[in-house]
C-alpha cells in the first residue's frame, strides 16, 4: 500500500466535485471572460473577490470579466453559499481553473507562434513573444480548449507575485444598488408577470376548518384561487388585487388550532427537559491536580428570526414539461432537489436561476417562497407567477435560529487553575436546509393535501463545523474537557441555520465563563486568556485587538465598561478577537467595537472589513434586542414593533484590524466576529455594572433584575 504522501494532489475546493474547466469560465472572442461560479452573491461581496482571483491568474483587467448568474442547468454545483466558505471553496477552485486556463492558452499561443512557452508574456489578455510576435486570448478563443477536466498540480501564482489579491477593489454590485438600478429579484421580476400571495394558517399546527373563496374570486384582477389541502394562495394581475384577495380570503376562512408551543418565559427548563439525542462530541483526558471546587453557570439564548429587511421573493413558470424557478436562495441546487421531490419530477426538469436579493445569511424563507411560486404557477401553465412574502411571513414563518441552553462547569484546583471543563448544549438542530434528505423541508410542503412529514432539524458533523455544538469545544489549552450535545427530537418552532449557527451562543457562554474565572483569579481578562492559549495566531489577534483598543490604559468610568471576547470560528477557520466599550444609562449602548481578524491571505481587504463590521453590528442587535415572541399556539412577534432590531442611531463605531498572512490559505471570516463580539459585550456590561446576565438578549429589564438580586 502506498504511503499517504505519495498520493497525487487533489483538486482544490469545489473543483474536486466540479472538475470541468469549461463549466467555470469561458473566453469570448469579443474580448471578455465569462466567469461562472456556483456560489451566489447575497450581499457579502463575494463576486468581487472571485473576479479579483480570476483576473489575477488570467493576467487581465478585472473589467474584462463578466459574471454569469448561477443556474442549475449550467453552473458548477457548489452546494450552499454558507459557512463563510466561499473564498475557501469557490475562490480556490477559480484560482486553479483560471491558472490552468492561462497555461492552456499559453500553450496554444506557443504552438501558433512557433516559440517556446517560456518566451511568452500576457498583458491584459494580449500574449506577446520575441520579435514582436503576438496573439491574444480573444484571437485564440475556442471553447474546445477548456472542454476538459482540470488536472491537479499547482499552477497558480506565488503569493509574492500577486498584485490584485490583498488590494481594495470597489464592490461590483454596489453602484446599481446605490443608484436604484433594478438589480434585486424584486425589481427584475416585473412586467409580464402575474402576482401571487399565500394565506398562511393562523398558527403552525392549525388546519383548515371552513373555506369560502367566492368573494375573493369576485375581486377584479383575480386570476385564480389555489387550494391544495391547507395550502391556500391567490394569483392576480396586480399586486393590489392579490393583496385584497388574500385579505378577503382570510376573513372567509376559519382554522382549527391546538396549543403546541413551549413556555417562552421558561425556555431553558423546557429545553433541558425535552427528549433528546445526546452524545459527547469532543473530549480530552489528561492527568491533572485534584479539584477543590466547581464553578457552574447556566446560559440561554432565545429563538432568533432572520428578520431580513428585504422580503422574500421568487417567481416560477411551467413550460414545455419543465419548471423554471427564479430565486435569491443560497443553494439553487438544493432548492431544485426539494422542489423535484414535491412534484415528483426529475431534478433536471427543474431549472433554478439565482437572482440577487436582500441577504439574510442563513436559511430564511428564500427557499420556501420558491416552492410557493411553483405551486401557484402550476395553476396557470405558461405564465410566470411572482410571489412576494409579507413582513409577518418573513418574521414568523421563515425558519428560526433555535433557542439554546448551555451549562458550563469548570473544576478548579487549590492553585486556582482550571483542571477540567464540561460544556453541555441543549438545542434543536441548526440544519433543515432543502436538498439534504428524502423529504422536502420547504414550508408549504407540510400543508399540502398529500403532505410531507415535518423534518426535525439535525446538525452538521463537528468535523465540518458542527451545528448546535459549533465552537462549543473550548479554544483554550485545558488539560481536560468534554462537550456534550443534546439535540432535541421534537421541533415546535421550525428551526434551521442562521449566521454562525450555535457558535454565537457557545462563545458567549465560554467567554462569559472565562471572564468570571479571570475575575476570581484576580487577573486581567486579556492576560488570563493569553495564559491559556498556545496558538500563536490566537494570541496575535487578542494582542492586536487589545493594543488597538488601548486596553492596558483604559480608564474606569461610572456606567462604562470594557470587555474582551475571542474565538477561532468553527475551531477551523478565522481567528478573531473583539474589545467592546459600552455605556449603561437608561439602556445599554455599545459605543465602540475593536476587532482583530486573521483570515489568512486576504483577497479584498475592504470586503473583509465590511463583512466583519456587518457581522459585529448584527451581533449587537442579537445580544441587546432580538427574541422571537410566542404564546402557546403562534408566534406573536410579527413586525418591527414586536421584533425590534438595532436602529441606525444605535450602531456602534467598529474598528477592524486585519492580520494579513499572504502565505497562508484564505479563510472565511464573515461569521468570525459573532461569538467574540457577544462575549465582549457581556463582559463589558459586567465590568460596567458589576453584575452578569446569563440569558440573551441582555435587556434593560434583565440587567435591572440582576442588580436587584445582587
Amino acid at each position: 500500500m502506498s504511503d499517504a504522501t505519495s498520493q497525487p494532489p487533489a483538486l482544490p475546493g469545489s473543483l474536486k466535485s466540479n472538475p470541468h474547466l469549461g463549466q467555470w469560465l469561458r473566453i469570448d472572442p469579443q474580448g471578455y471572460v465569462e466567469l461562472c461560479p456556483g456560489k451566489v452573491e447575497i450581499g457579502q461581496g463575494i463576486i468581487t473577490a472571485l473576479v479579483q482571483i480570476a483576473a489575477e491568474e488570467l493576467d487581465i483587467d478585472p473589467a474584462r470579466i463578466r459574471l454569469k448568474a448561477p443556474n442549475t442547468a449550467e453552473s458548477p454545483n457548489e452546494g450552499v453559499t454558507s459557512g463563510s466558505l466561499s473564498i475557501q471553496d469557490s475562490g480556490s477552485a477559480i484560482r486553479h481553473a483560471s491558472a490552468e486556463a492561462r497555461a492552456i492558452y499559453l500553450a496554444a499561443a506557443a504552438e501558433k507562434l512557433g516559440v517556446d512557452i517560456s518566451a511568452l508574456q500576457i498583458d491584459d489578455g494580449a500574449i506577446r513573444g520575441p520579435e514582436n510576435l503576438s496573439s491574444s486570448y480573444w484571437e485564440l478563443a475556442d471553447d474546445s480548449l477548456l472542454d476538459r477536466d482540470a488536472t491537479p498540480g499547482d499552477r497558480a501564482k506565488a503569493s509574492s507575485a500577486r498584485t490584485l489579491a490583498g488590494t481594495p477593489m470597489q464592490r461590483l454590485d454596489i453602484p446599481e444598488k446605490i443608484f436604484g438600478e433594478p438589480r434585486f429579484i424584486h425589481d427584475k421580476l416585473q412586467g409580464d408577470v402575474l402576482h401571487g400571495r399565500i394565506l398562511r394558517p393562523t398558527s403552525p399546527a392549525a388546519s383548515l376548518d371552513s373555506f369560502d373563496d367566492s368573494r375573493a374570486r369576485a375581486i377584479e384582477g383575480v386570476v385564480e384561487i389555489v387550494r391544495d389541502g391547507n395550502f391556500l394562495g391567490v394569483i392576480a394581475a396586480t399586486e393590489c388585487a392579490a393583496d385584497r384577495a388574500i385579505d378577503r380570503l382570510r376573513s372567509d376562512c376559519s382554522w382549527a388550532e391546538e396549543p403546541t408551543l413551549p413556555d417562552e418565559y421558561n425556555i431553558g427548563a423546557w429545553l433541558r427537559a425535552a427528549p433528546t439525542d445526546s452524545n459527547v462530541v469532543a473530549s480530552r483526558e489528561n492527568a491533572a491536580a485534584p479539584k477543590t471546587r466547581t464553578v457552574k453557570r447556566e446560559f440561554t439564548r432565545p429563538y432568533i428570526a432572520h428578520a431580513s429587511i428585504g422580503l422574500c421573493c421568487a417567481a416560477a413558470e411551467w413550460k414545455d414539461g419543465k419548471l423554471y424557478v427564479w430565486s435569491h436562495c443560497q443553494g439553487i441546487f438544493n432548492l431544485r432537489a426539494d422542489i423535484a421531490l414535491v412534484f415528483k419530477m426529475q431534478p433536471d426538469d427543474v431549472i433554478v436561476e439565482h437572482m440577487e436579493g436582500a441577504g439574510c445569511y442563513g436559511h430564511n424563507g428564500a427557499d420556501d417562497v420558491g416552492l410557493d411560486a411553483a405551486l401557484l404557477a402550476r395553476a396557470v401553465p405558461g405564465k410566470r407567477v411572482r410571489v412576494l412574502w409579507s413582513r409577518e411571513e418573513e418574521i414568523a414563518w421563515a425558519p428560526h435560529s433555535p433557542a439554546m441552553a448551555i451549562t458550563i462547569e469548570a473544576d478548579i484546583d487549590a492553585d486556582g487553575e482550571i483542571v477540567d471543563w464540561r460544556h453541555q448544549v441543549w438545542s434543536n438542530g441548526h440544519a433543515t436546509r432543502p436538498g439534504r434528505g428524502d423529504n422536502p423541508t420547504l414550508l408549504s410542503a407540510y400543508y399540502l393535501d398529500d403532505a410531507f412529514p415535518r423534518v426535525v432539524a439535525g446538525n452538521m458533523p463537528l468535523r465540518t463545523g458542527g451545528g448546535a455544538d459549533r465552537n462549543a469545544v473550548p479554544a483554550y489549552n485545558f488539560a481536560n474537557f468534554s462537550v456534550t450535545n443534546h439535540r432535541l427530537l421534537e421541533m415546535p418552532l421550525r428551526t434551521s441555520a442562521l449566521r454562525s449557527l450555535g457558535a454565537t451562543a457557545n462563545v458567549f457562554a465560554i467567554e462569559s465563563m472565562m471572564d468570571e474565572l479571570a475575575l476570581e483569579a484576580g487577573e486581567d481578562p486579556v492576560v488570563f486568556r493569553l495564559r491559556h492559549l498556545d496558538d500563536p495566531r490566537a494570541r496575535a489577534v487578542i494582542e492586536a485587538a487589545a493594543k488597538r483598543a488601548n486596553w492596558a490604559n483604559r480608564q474606569k468610568r461610572e456606567g462604562a465598561g470594557y470587555g474582551v471576547g475571542y474565538a477561532k470560528y468553527k475551531n477551523l477557520a478565522s481567528w478573531c478577537a473583539a474589545i467592546a466599550e459600552i455605556e449603561a444609562d437608561e439602556d445599554i449602548r455599545v459605543k465602540r467595537l475593536t476587532i482583530a481578524v486573521d483570515a489568512g491571505e486576504v483577497i479584498n481587504p475592504d470586503g473583509l472589513a465590511n463583512q466583519v463590521e456587518g457581522g459585529a453590528i448584527q451581533t449587537v442587535s442579537w445580544v441587546l434586542k432580538e427574541a422571537v415572541r410566542f404564546d402557546d399556539t403562534r408566534i406573536t412577534s410579527v413586525d418591527w414593533e414586536t421584533y425590534p432590531i438595532l436602529k441606525f442611531s444605535e450602531v456602534p463605531e467598529v474598528d477592524v484590524e486585519i492580520v494579513n498572512r499572504p502565505d497562508e490559505r484564505s479563510l472565511g471570516a464573515g461569521e468570525a466576529p459573532h461569538g467574540p463580539v457577544a462575549g465582549a459585550i457581556a463582559n463589558a456590561i459586567r465590568d460596567a455594572l458589576g453584575v452578569r446576565v446569563y440569558d440573551l438578549p441582555l435587556t434593560f429589564d434583565r440587567i435591572v433584575k440582576a442588580l436587584n438580586e445582587a
